[in-house]
């Protein structure tokens, strides 16, 4: 009988080591052998169970995340794929490429290769993915993990950034040039009249380079202010003040600034200095692009919860094709009277920005040689008397 409470003590111990890194000491009886191994079997469910909730956790957190995430046996069988990845995996039409793609990927991981791909899908809407795949090592070779990832927006800003260093280069680049060739056309004038007009030339060209300089300035502290002070403006005031600051370069081109007062005590609430540049920007437009003797309206009006501010020229209008773009930097519909009215292609994007950050609309009705219409739609401030007295009102 000892030898059988033996046989079945170490035969106890021995189960328990299955479950136990460290078993320590041989018991020394059946029933604290029984008790150690009941102890281990407990502990190690406990671990299960705390694995699996662990192992919950983490698929649930990569099934949220915008990367696909791909992994592979050492055949090259997938063992798990995330949310993301699965659309692709499961998906037809365009999507159906990036499925290839993928096995493709993983094939040449699992023979110890890393890969990046690039696809381009054409939509609607037009994405860029990038995939990349590499060989696990751990702890033998074999398997292989798979990452994808929608590069879109990245390339879309990337195009933004070249476009715009691109195009400011070009606007420093015309005026800074005729400067030097003005400066030394003027050192060898020896006639009054002459030198005189080569200067007023300087002039202008040293006015468009400090005015484009001034506009970025100005559109990068919009840019940086997305969440500008609120106070309570009124929208007579508003336009009253842009229309101010147009004023001058209206009567320069002998066009007529006509407002109509607003209803009430018609309100917005936003940053004042930011709302009125939006206007006089709009304002300043439109009269660039108005021919001599014409006028420009501005009219303001409640609709539900929104106050719309319509700035209407009789101008050249904007073709179709360009009225989608106009908002964008530098863009320009008519290069030519831009260079000759000193625009700097930045005044629009001034106001996109402006209504982006007042959660506001900005659009444009036109038609070539009938004028354009452009309405800025902001939301209404609390309703309430004004003061006139407070200029800040």
């Amino acid at each position: 009988m000892i030898w059988r409470s033996a046989a079945t003590r170490t035969q106890l111990d021995a189960l328990r080591a299955r479950f136990e890194r460290s078993p320590g000491a041989p018991s020394t009886s059946v029933d604290e052998a029984s008790e150690r191994l009941e102890a281990a079997i407990e502990r190690h469910f406990a671990k299960q169970a705390a694995t699996r909730v662990t192992a919950d956790r983490l698929v649930g957190a990569l099934d949220v995340i915008p990367q696909g995430i791909v992994l592979a046996d050492a055949s090259g069988q997938i063992v798990f794929r995330n949310r993301t990845a699965g659309t692709y995996l499961t998906a037809r039409h365009g999507d159906a490429l990036v499925g290839s793609l993928i096995t493709e990927l993983i094939a040449t991981a699992v023979q110890g290769q890393s890969s990046t791909r690039t696809i381009e899908l054409f939509g609607p809407p037009r994405r860029s993915l990038q995939l990349r795949s590499v060989p696990l090592e751990d702890p033998e070779p074999g398997g292989a993990f798979l990452v994808i990832e929608d590069i879109s927006e990245r390339q879309r800003l990337e195009a933004v950034r070249r476009d715009f260093v691109a195009n400011i280069s070009h606007e420093l680049k015309t005026p800074v040039g005729a400067l030097g060739l003005l400066a030394e056309t003027l050192l060898d004038e020896d006639d009054p009249d002459v030198a005189q007009r080569l200067i007023e030339r300087m002039q202008r060209e040293a006015f468009r380079v400090a005015r484009t300089i001034d506009d970025l300035l100005q559109l990068s502290q919009i840019e940086a202010s997305e969440a500008p002070e609120r106070e309570l403006v009124g929208v007579d005031l508003l336009i009253d003040e842009a229309v101010d600051r147009t004023r001058a370069a209206a009567e320069l081109r002998e066009v007529d600034l006509v407002t109509t007062e607003a209803p009430g005590h018609l309100a917005v609430a936003g940053d004042r200095r930011q709302l009125v540049s939006a206007v006089a920007n709009l304002c300043d437009n439109a009269v660039k692009y108005s021919d001599p003797h014409s006028k420009v309206e501005l009219r303001a009006r409640a609709v539900g919860g929104w106050v719309e501010i319509d700035v209407i020229d009789q101008g050249i209008g904007i073709p179709a094709r360009d009225q989608e773009r106009v908002f964008e930097r530098f863009y320009r519909v008519d290069r030519a009277r831009s260079r000759d009215t000193g625009g700097t292609g930045l005044g629009l994007a001034i106001v996109r920005h402006v209504v982006q950050n007042h959660d506001g609309e900005i659009s444009v009705s036109s038609r070539e040689g009938d004028g354009s219409t452009f309405t800025l739609r902001l939301p209404a401030g609390p309703a309430g008397p004004l003061h006139p007295e407070d200029p800040d009102a």
